[in-house]
């Protein structure tokens, strides 16, 4: 199942910042990041065990691999990943969907494990405090300048310079700051292209992506000053990757076609969740009778109000690849958003089952159930929703279903407690502390529900967010 945000939520769209904070986490400004949220994140099984299937190798080959570095889907159409902590790789759904083959976006991967390994981030922050000291200096020195151009009486002379003094040394830092950036990226690009050889990959995918949008901001880049970017300047950057790209004895070696084809299957999901149909049909026209194109089409159709349509071609991908667990999640996920949930029941255990019981597809077999309106499914749904809470905890779609379970049964508290953990993980502190409050009167004072209840109202809120 592909988690999608609320429609309410939309998709945001990526800006450049210039403050001290963006150059450390790269250009990720919204709304809900600046408020402490995070940019909306699209949650899907097949597509996060593929990617990590992707960067298990590199993640080795850097040392990183007992880190537990996560790759998170982001819901933003253009091509971009980037790294804002030591412990996540965030990739936008359009850099999924507009890399051909596996090896392009592996070449993404590397390039930002690069930055992890390197210790890219922790070393930034270390340069933006000491620009930061630096800068209060300056600003101090030019603002007594100015002061005492006021007091002596020298009208604009000692005030011009001390406004000169405020912005010329911010400029010099500034460009100091985007140089040390630039460095980074190339050292990034180095040992990517590092961790691929040593893994046995080729270069050549993160290269050609690096060379087209090379080619697609040399208009943009046209007398920029090469100073003030906090990246390489296009050209540079590609002429210095591709020496040591091509030196790669794997340069040449291509993706395995098994390996390609669940690439494709997965821009197909992507495609059909999160692009117009029309879009959709003419990406995958129905002359294209591949397998992709298949799960494209079969994800619109049920997404656009076609159920029993999209029933029928889903039992066909069913036919060609009876083992595939995406194919029965898929449909017990058209019948419980098609208003079917008992029918959705049967595919979705079996999805769990071919899935090695994978906790997404878990918390959708539990919606089911609870969906069923069937009391005698509510203690397998919360045996089933609690199983899969405790090996994918960031998931507020499994506490929420807990909720409503515990709620048919009559256990108020466990209700309370369940919804309070739902809205903390949305974000929302103020809504999560007033449910956590609740349940506590509900529970004995001192048992572990009780103990999470006050962990939660006691919680201190993220840098930024509101309570209210």
């Amino acid at each position: 199942m592909l988690f999608r945000p609320p429609l309410r939520t939309g998709t945001f769209k990526l800006t450049a910042l210039v403050t001290a904070v963006a150059l450390a986490l790269g250009p990720i400004a919204t709304a809900q990041a600046q408020q402490g949220k995070g940019p909306p994140v699209l949650r899907d099984t097949e597509s996060e065990q593929l990617l990590r299937e992707y960067t298990r190798p590199v993640l080795r080959a850097a040392g990183l691999e007992k880190q537990n570095i996560q790759i998170v889907i982001i819901n933003e159409s253009a091509f971009n990943a980037f790294v804002a902590d030591g412990r996540r790789i965030f990739v936008n759904y359009g850099a999924l969907l507009q890399s051909e083959t596996p090896n392009q976006i592996i070449g993404v991967l590397a390039h930002e494990t690069g930055h992890l390994a390197g210790g890219h981030l922790a070393k930034l922050h270390e340069q933006l405090a000491q620009a930061q000291t630096q800068m209060i200096i300056a600003m101090l020195l030019g603002a007594g300048a100015i002061a005492a151009g006021a007091r002596s009486g020298a009208g604009n002379g000692l005030s011009s310079a001390g406004a000169a003094a405020i912005s010329a040394p911010q400029s010099v830092i500034m460009r100091s700051l985007l140089s040390y950036q630039r460095q980074q990226e190339e050292n990034a690009d180095r040992a990517g292209v590092k961790f691929l050889t040593a893994t046995g990959q080729s270069p050549k995918g993160m290269y050609d992506t690096f060379k087209r949008f090379t080619d697609e901001s040399l208009f943009a880049a046209h007398g920029a000053d090469p100073y003030l970017q906090s990246h390489p300047m296009p050209i540079d950057r590609v002429q210095a990757l591709e020496v040591f790209a091509h030196a790669s004895p794997y340069w040449d070696k291509k993706d395995d076609p098994a390996l390609q084809l669940r690439h494709d299957m997965m821009r197909a999901k992507i495609s059909g969740f999160m692009e117009r149909q029309d879009t959709v049909y003419r990406r995958y026209p129905l002359t294209n009778t591949s397998m992709p194109a298949r799960y494209a089409r079969a994800i619109t159709t049920y997404l656009h109000g076609d159920l029993r349509s999209a029933i029928a071609q889903i039992d066909g991908l069913i036919q060609v690849q009876p083992n595939n667990p995406y194919f029965y999640e898929l449909r017990g996920q058209a019948l419980l958003e098609g208003g079917r949930p008992v029918e959705a029941i049967a595919p979705l255990r079996r999805a769990v089952q071919l899935s090695n019981s994978a906790p997404l597809i878990e918390m959708l077999l539990g919606q089911a159930l609870v969906a069923s309106d069937n009391k005698a499914y509510t203690d397998e749904a919360i045996n089933i929703l609690r199983a899969a809470i405790a090996r994918e905890s960031e998931a507020p779609i499994g506490f929420t279903q807990l909720a409503m379970a515990y709620g048919r049964k009559g256990d108020y508290a466990q209700a309370d407690l369940a919804s309070a953990q739902a809205a903390y993980l949305r974000g929302d502190n103020k809504t999560a502390r007033d449910l956590a409050s609740r349940a506590k009167t509900r529970f004995a004072i001192g048992p572990p529900g009780w103990v999470k209840a006050d962990d939660i109202v006691s919680a201190k809120p993220m840098p930024g967010e509101k309570n209210n």
